[in-house]
């Protein structure tokens, strides 16, 4: 299995507040490594350390390797050029614009960088989300919260990113539309992106992951196959809410 993420001893800080203490994790080809833990414990900023962005108020320090490459001042615009792409929480797209034009600026970089077929992810993006495909013309604005996600993730994916970042993909959505995401999520598997899964919905994130990483406070508490860690009474009864019985097995 080729190794794409290498994140080590990272650390992030908002002034004088440490909010990530040395955490380190990996994330390989075909592989989604799912991180989870309680609201504030540091995950979200975990993501924005690895992709560069973080507000100015917060610094970050530590060794991520992409494709065996160090990181180290290499801007966002850059690591979006090499393959990393990030769905935000917030999702950030452009409400006025239709939702093909979305999709043509996720492939904006591979233009950018002078690729003649930088569209070529197109029609997999409407095969994936048969939904954008019918709404192609509708303002993005208009869309419902899942179809909004779905967006996201596809303009994401128009980059064609050898690392795909999810920061709470399932925030916000119906029950229905949540297990429709994880599965296309979980399908993603089969084009060799490596999928870096921050999800509060642990049970959801925990059935769709190789791996998991549990982040509490900002240190790294357990990690482990996602199938024990669903199977480990301490996640079993803190994000899970079941008994050990019942918990659910990642496949």
């Amino acid at each position: 299995m080729e190794t794409i993420l290498e994140v080590d001893d990272m650390h992030v800080s908002y002034g004088k507040v440490e909010a990530v203490h040395g955490v380190s994790l990996r994330a390989g080809a075909g592989r989604i490594v799912s991180v989870i833990g309680p609201n504030g414990a540091g995950k979200s900023s975990t993501l924005a350390a690895i992709m560069g962005i973080l507000p100015a108020s917060g610094n970050a320090r530590g060794n991520v390797h992409f494709l065996g490459e160090n990181l180290a001042g290499v801007p966002v615009e850059e690591r979006v050029q090499r393959g990393m792409s990030l769905v935000p929480e917030t999702r950030e797209l452009f409400s006025t614009m239709n939702v093909e034009d979305n999709l043509r600026l996720g492939a904006y970089p591979r233009k950018r960088a002078g690729e003649r077929h930088y569209m070529d992810q197109l029609d997999t993006v409407y095969q994936l989300f048969p939904r954008l495909k019918e709404r192609a013309s509708q303002e993005a604005g208009t869309l419902s919260g899942g179809e909004r996600q779905m967006l996201a993730l596809g303009r994401a994916l128009m980059a064609k990113p050898r690392l795909l970042m999810l920061d709470e993909p399932s925030l916000g959505l119906a029950p229905l539309i949540v297990k429709e995401i994880f599965r296309i999520i979980n399908g993603l598997r089969s084009t060799g992106v490596a999928i870096l899964l921050v999800e509060q919905n642990a049970r959801a994130a925990l059935q769709v992951s190789d791996y998991g990483y549990v982040i509490e406070t900002g240190d790294l508490a357990l990690e482990g196959e996602a199938s024990a860690l669903a199977a480990n009474p301490r996640v079993v009864e803190t994000y899970l809410g079941l008994t050990k019985k019942t918990a659910p097995q990642a496949p």
